[in-house]
């Protein structure tokens, strides 16, 4: 106990005490950690994301890009020809003579799912085609993103 009541004690026989009473500072603790460990699952909650547009600061250009389109209909094209994801490795050889350097400038419909643009970039690696840049819409830079709503996820 950090003080004691004693009895037809002076204030001369009063005593300091040096000890720390830790008690205030574990509930403080105990509530920081019950508040933490519910906030935490609400941090997490999804969020429908639109990737198309991007703020980033646009790379030199190459002289000749080398485009490659996926549509909706998850037809491809390069540059302004259409091929088949079986031709795509030569049609790209014979385009860059052979370059397995060159960067392919990848641009994909909105619509198209995730699962086929995956697709398409593994096909790219089975050719040889590494580097391979996303091309998306150039935005102004958003202003601070506002608090979302509480409450289910959409």
């Amino acid at each position: 106990m950090a003080g004691g009541i004693r009895h037809n004690v002076s204030d001369d026989d009063l005593q300091e005490n040096h000890e720390i009473n830790v008690t205030p500072f574990i509930d403080v603790m105990l509530v920081l950690l019950i508040i933490f460990m519910v906030a935490a699952p609400l941090a997490t909650v999804d969020i429908n994301v639109d990737l198309p547009a991007s703020t980033a600061v646009p790379a030199n250009r190459p002289d000749k890009p080398l485009y490659l389109t996926l549509k909706e209909d998850h037809t491809i094209a390069i540059v302004n020809d259409m091929v088949t994801k079986e031709t795509l490795g030569a049609f790209l050889d014979q385009k860059t003579q052979g370059d397995k350097e060159t960067r392919v400038f990848l641009r994909a419909d909105r619509a198209v799912d995730y699962g086929a643009l995956m697709d398409l970039m593994n096909t790219l690696r089975a050719s040889g085609y590494l580097k391979i840049a996303l091309v998306g819409l150039e935005s102004a830079p958003l202003a601070p993103a506002t608090p979302a709503p509480t409450g289910s996820a959409q």
